[in-house]
């Protein structure tokens, strides 16, 4: 089953930061595309980068790692809890089948007593910490001769490891030490912010059983394949396939630092990665990362000098240098190179380092069916014209899942009105897709007509008063007496 493909086709919002709720489907019904584009549009504050946090949070839990601090308050202010859910499609090719996959869990703040020594006196202090719990994994198959239909795998709503006990015993086995083991670190992951069930801890358990049924029968069955194929793939989708490019990367560009995204293949292995160099003095980096970041140069160079004419980048070696951990590394500086002239990469526009940043993952996505990635503020400084040209091409010939927030309208005219949904001012149905469009309208002119008219269901832009907005520059200019 090592070729099977992973898409995120669905995910609902409750009570997460300003969406009380939210529900989206990342498919496009009206088209047959090998890709899959999703857009999302909307006013400042009205729940964009809270689709993106969300799959950041996602992302942390695949990856079983703990969810950053950063998203400490993320649970609506008016509730006492917040749930997500996400839905995937695995694609079995092999055997023609397909598993629906649910993954949901909830989260909460809660206040724990840290006792910590200073010096000779001892003292305690509240925090507060995001908790993960009532995690639950959920799934359904279908090829053309079986049909298996919606049940739970992993319910962690329990104070045992979790249920269906039949499911436990068929993917953990009925060893009472690795029992308790698995309750201590359940215990610890809801400690620690992070997931159990996709957690080193559970994984382990269920490779370590998968090696003891091959031992005693030679053989696995079934039922265990398609219990284990789901909770692997998916934390394989997590640690290597899903990409989640905040607004930060944008602000380390504006500090003279490049974050380079990456996966690229090699000897059929995914190699994926994070650098970031800086641009206004050389980066100190080792030799393998240095080989890393020349194949990521030379495969961008192919695809950057065509959306930016004539424009490639290299690495200038600038010698070797003693890194803090004792090993030799090699002190190296981003160039641009243009119109035969080599000039340090600092010089050029934030746009232009905005798009090396994410070429990379943007290559991945034209390329391979099995990679997600969300990129909030897609188009933070690139030209509207190249930034709807990308995405057309994309959506029309490429092969993978791109999600993006925007507030430039370019896009709403290059691609396929199925790829775009909005944002609305009701934090109780945050997220639609625009209906009554016409083949024949301007998605663009269209979305501004419903701003002034309001003919949708949900009001897309809370209206402001431009008198009103002149008076209060005003008034502040009085009061500042400016």
């Amino acid at each position: 089953m090592d070729n099977s493909i992973v898409r995120l086709t669905g995910i609902k919002l409750k009570n997460f930061k300003n969406v009380k709720y939210g529900e989206l489907d990342f498919l496009n019904h009206r088209k047959s595309y090998k890709s899959s584009i999703l857009g999302l549009y909307g006013q400042n504050g009205s729940g964009k980068t809270a689709l993106i946090e969300a799959l950041q949070i996602l992302k942390s839990l695949l990856c079983g790692e703990a969810v950053p601090e950063c998203f400490g308050d993320c649970i609506n202010v008016e509730a006492e809890h917040a749930e997500l859910q996400f839905t995937f499609d695995v694609f079995v090719p092999s055997v023609k089948g397909k598993y629906q996959v649910y993954y949901e869990f909830k989260m909460k703040k809660e206040k724990i007593e840290d006792v910590y020594n200073w010096g000779d006196k001892k003292s305690n202090e509240q925090k507060s910490s995001l908790i993960i719990y009532d995690e639950i994994l959920s799934y359904s198959y279908e090829d053309k001769i079986k049909k298996i239909r919606k049940a739970p795998l992993i319910d962690t709503c329990t104070e045992s490891v979790f249920v269906p006990v039949s499911k436990y015993e068929c993917l953990i086995g009925k060893n009472k030490d690795v029992m308790m083991d698995l309750l201590v670190a359940k215990r610890m992951a809801y400690k620690t912010s992070r997931s159990f069930i996709f957690s080193i801890e559970l994984l382990k358990a269920n490779r370590n059983r998968k090696v003891a049924l091959e031992k005693e029968k030679g053989e696995i069955d079934l039922e265990f394949a398609r219990h284990g194929m789901v909770l692997m793939r998916l934390a394989i989708y997590g640690t290597s396939e899903l990409f989640v490019i905040n607004t930060s990367s944008s602000g380390l560009i504006s500090l003279n630092s490049l974050p380079l995204e990456f996966a690229y293949d090699e000897d059929d292995n995914v190699v994926i990665g994070h650098l970031e160099l800086r641009l206004d003095k050389p980066t100190v980096i080792s030799s393998e990362e240095m080989e890393v970041v020349y194949k990521i140069i030379n495969n961008m160079n192919i695809v950057l000098q065509q959306i930016v004419p004539g424009l490639t980048i290299s690495l200038k070696d600038l010698g070797t240098q003693v890194m803090d951990d004792g090993k030799i590394g090699n002190r190296v500086q981003l160039m641009s190179h243009k119109n035969s002239k080599e000039i340090p990469l600092k010089n050029e526009s934030d746009g232009i380092k905005k798009i090396i940043s994410i070429l990379q993952l943007l290559i991945v996505v034209y390329n391979n069916l099995s990679i997600t990635v969300a990129i909030d503020e897609l188009d933070s400084g690139i030209f509207e014209y190249l930034l709807g040209e990308i995405l057309r091409i994309i959506s029309e010939k490429g092969k993978g899942q791109l999600i993006f927030t925007s507030h430039n309208l370019r896009p709403l005219e290059t691609i396929d009105r199925g790829f775009i949904a909005f944002t609305t001012t009701n934090p109780e149905k945050r997220y639609i897709r625009m209906s009554k469009v016409k083949d024949n309208n301007n998605l663009r002119d269209f979305y501004f007509r419903d701003i002034v008219l309001g003919e949708q269901n949900e009001e897309l832009y809370e209206p402001t008063n431009n008198a009103e907005i002149a008076f209060a520059f005003r008034e502040a200019g009085e009061v500042s007496g400016t």
